[in-house]
């Protein structure tokens, strides 16, 4: 029997264990079990190690995927470089990390672009974040990060500095905060949306609900729009590769 699971708080949201007793059903896997750990701080994941010796990998979502960190044993390069985990692979005790955000967020990102998308604005500065300025490094795409609060060491701007100009020069927008997001579903990130238009794309991180206040600011403005739940697919597959790698 082999144990798989996903680490967070809260994990009420997520369709992890949904998806991969499908993939168990579907794809006649045997001996593979899935389950949500809900936990509120880091002492659970040295816990569940001790008392699960079938648990071979885990998926790791908010608010842990920087504290993880420390945790681990060693970091696959990507992950190293993004300073972010959302993905570990358990053999022999020993824990490795990686980053299976940047290949989810970059394959269904990159559709999308058209030639002006050439300057983003990324909502948000944890590891979902990091993942995406990750990918915009490697394919050419300016970003500011916009944060609660200014912090200039962090390269950080404050929504409140995001005016007419910002937004029409910054044609991609990327919200990688849970707001809009259950149980955060009635808001929205704090934005002036009367000055995004057709040439503007808006991706949301979530996809609970699969059509957040965000992501319709968007459609009525005629921009292109995408949830997080295609990226989320592909990420819990290349999971799956890497826990049995």
């Amino acid at each position: 029997m082999k144990s798989f699971g996903l680490i967070g708080f809260p994990l009420g949201h997520s369709f992890s264990k949904k998806y991969f007793d499908n993939k168990f059903l579907k794809e006649s896997i045997p001996g593979c079990t899935f389950e949500l750990f809900s936990m509120e701080n880091l002492s659970g994941f040295i816990n569940l190690k001790e008392s699960n010796s079938m648990l071979s990998g885990l998926a790791v979502t908010i608010p842990f995927k920087e504290q993880i960190i420390p945790y681990l044993d060693s970091l696959h390069d990507v992950a190293s470089t993004v300073g972010a985990v959302n993905c570990i692979k358990i053999n022999q005790g020993k824990c490795i990390g990686y980053n299976t955000d940047v290949i989810g967020f970059e394959l269904s990102f990159v559709p999308l672009r058209k030639t002006h998308h050439n300057k983003a604005l990324i909502l948000g500065s944890g590891g979902v974040s990091k993942a995406v300025q990750y990918v915009f490094k490697k394919i050419g795409v300016e970003y500011t990060i916009v944060g609660r609060k200014e912090s200039p060491q962090e390269n950080i701007t404050s929504y409140s500095f995001i005016d007419a100009s910002m937004i029409q020069s910054h044609q991609v927008i990327i919200n990688c905060t849970p707001i809009g997001s259950y149980p955060l579903q009635e808001e929205k990130p704090l934005l002036p949306y009367e000055h995004i238009g057709k040439q503007h794309l808006l991706f949301d991180m979530g996809y609970n609900p699969d059509n957040s206040l965000f992501l319709q600011e968007g459609e009525k403005a005629g921009a292109v729009t995408k949830n997080g739940l295609d990226m989320l697919m592909i990420q819990a597959e290349e999971n799956w590769k890497i826990w049995n790698s």
